[in-house]
């Protein structure tokens, strides 16, 4: 085996950790903020405060999964976070 070749599943790790883990943290501090029945900056600050414990969480998570689709999937999980989040600037865009 090549070492191009040996390191590659650490290396598709590490993206997907990081960037799909950015992506899932940010999502979910949206939706969060949006969904929390408080006002509105105290709901922002929960989530943002939980999003560091959502990125860490990940990253852990990301090294100890033992399939990549498995992981995909956790970074597929924002989408309907995104959805949510994101709904009212969505509508705006559309209409």
């Amino acid at each position: 085996m090549t070492p191009c070749s040996r390191s590659w599943p650490v290396i598709s790790r590490l993206l997907a950790a990081v960037l799909g883990g950015y992506l899932l943290t940010y999502c979910f501090t949206a939706a969060l903020a949006r969904l929390l029945p408080v006002e509105r900056p105290d709901a922002v600050l929960a989530s943002t405060l939980l999003s560091f414990v959502l990125y860490t969480a990940f990253i852990l998570w990301a090294f100890a999964v033992h399939s990549l689709r498995r992981l995909a999937f956790g970074v597929a999980l924002s989408l309907p976070l995104a959805l949510i989040g994101f709904w009212p600037q969505l509508l705006e865009l559309l209409g």
